[in-house]
């Protein structure tokens, strides 16, 4: 029995170790690279191994009301097969709407799929799979709770993604879930953006949904209602920015350093959940004080992590000495996870600014390149702006006693958020 409790307390103890003291990766470039260089678009594609794809339309919802109802009339509109990938996926008005959708698109005949992260929409299994399974629709759940895959507990999909038809696709920040979608009390619904994307992007897009769902069961999608011949849509070049903790030095953490250290002019970030490590405080800093204007959005009081809120706080005092601009959005809790870089290029998806994100999570971002497009996603940044209040340095320092005493024993957070 002793020798049980020693196996036992050894394993615990490299746990503990392995999920929080585990060494970051000191990224940085060996030399910058502007965004503007031709040799840019030729770095990103090598070393994201990504392939970029030229023809695309995208278009922009911003909140709830506008993507719900685009993403449910793709869904009605289907006519070949419907796949989808959430980490939220919550019961409520909403989730009715989706379940109807999609479970009249499967009586319908058609092919229609759907994993959910087992933790993620945990409470999602009861009635509402029994549904989308009458339906017709096959169901999964990723990553669930099995003896075997302990080891992975901590690697979860945070991605949210649609695909219909092979021939349009929805990726962004937003999941399933009633707060999205309808305010509660006085606060409007949270703040999100997702992207709709037609043309070559999408085949890229539905090879990502149709990676978890081979995980899941074992079946590998093929066939023209899952990827058809592609026409170009638009003038769009994007690129799909697929991130597992497989190796750590992720995709989606590299597309960030180059394209954040690539900028000549301005970084705009919007970030439900800042807690960039110390290689990233690191170059954020010297891009500001090289003469970028560098600005982030993150959620103020409203948000839905608190105590996330207060171990990102305690990090700022550097980072504002710097010249780095950080405003907390006060209207609600703002969820968009989108980059801009010099007005030329941009991000948008799942990807928070976090080790969760960059090194244990399963994420889904597209990267664009257009002017057009990145103008409307600053045009949002602008209007959040002008909803946010900015964090200065003597503001920052004059923040209340508690918080200053209480801000370094959440510093945990830093590594599993």
């Amino acid at each position: 029995m002793d020798w049980l409790q020693i196996a036992g307390a050894v394993f615990l103890t490299w746990l503990v170790l392995v999920f929080l003291f585990t060494p970051h990766i000191n990224y940085h470039l060996s030399r910058r690279t502007s965004v503007h260089a031709d040799d840019f678009l030729y770095t990103l594609q090598s070393t994201c191994q990504t392939a970029l794809h030229h023809g695309n339309k995208v278009s922009i919802y911003t909140n709830g009301p506008e993507f719900y109802p685009a993403m449910l009339d793709a869904i009605r509109n289907a006519t070949r097969s419907v796949n989808m990938e959430c980490y939220i996926f919550q019961p409520g008005r909403i989730a009715d709407q989706f379940i109807d959708a999609l479970s009249d698109r499967a009586r319908k005949g058609l092919n229609v799929t759907v994993v959910v992260d087992a933790i993620g929409s945990f409470n999602l299994w009861g009635r509402p799979v029994r549904r989308l399974r009458a339906a017709g629709c096959r169901i999964e759940s990723y990553q669930r709770l099995r003896w075997y895959s302990l080891a992975r507990i901590n690697n979860r999909s945070h991605r949210e993604l649609l695909v219909v038809d092979g021939r349009i696709a929805f990726a962004g920040g937003a999941g399933i879930a009633d707060w999205w979608a309808f305010p509660k009390g006085r606060r409007p619904p949270w703040r999100d953006t997702m992207a709709k994307f037609e043309g070559p992007i999408v085949a890229a897009l539905q090879g990502v949904a149709a990676e978890n769902w081979l995980e899941c069961c074992g079946e590998i999608l093929t066939g023209p209602e899952y990827f058809p011949n592609l026409d170009r849509a638009g003038d769009t070049t994007a690129f799909v920015i697929r991130s597992s903790p497989s190796d750590r030095a992720t995709a989606s953490r590299v597309t960030f350093q180059l394209l954040m250290e690539g900028a000549d002019r301005d970084v705009r970030i919007s970030t439900p959940y800042f807690l960039p490590d110390r290689a990233l405080r690191r170059a954020l800093m010297e891009i500001a004080q090289r003469g970028v204007n560098v600005s982030v959005i993150v959620p103020g009081r409203r948000t839905d992590q608190r105590w996330v809120r207060l171990a990102s706080r305690r990090m700022w005092g550097q980072l504002l000495a710097a010249g780095v601009q950080i405003h907390e959005y006060r209207l609600t809790m703002t969820h968009a996870k989108v980059l801009v870089i010099d007005g030329l290029w941009a991000v948008l998806g799942t990807t928070n600014i976090d080790n969760r994100s960059f090194e244990h999570n399963d994420e889904i971002n597209v990267g664009l390149r257009d002017e057009a497009v990145a103008a409307r996603l600053l045009a949002d940044y602008q209007r959040d702006l002008e909803q946010s209040e900015t964090i200065t340095l003597e503001r920052w320092k004059r923040r209340p006693l508690w918080e200053k005493i209480v801000g370094p024993f959440v510093w945990i957070l830093e590594r599993q958020q």
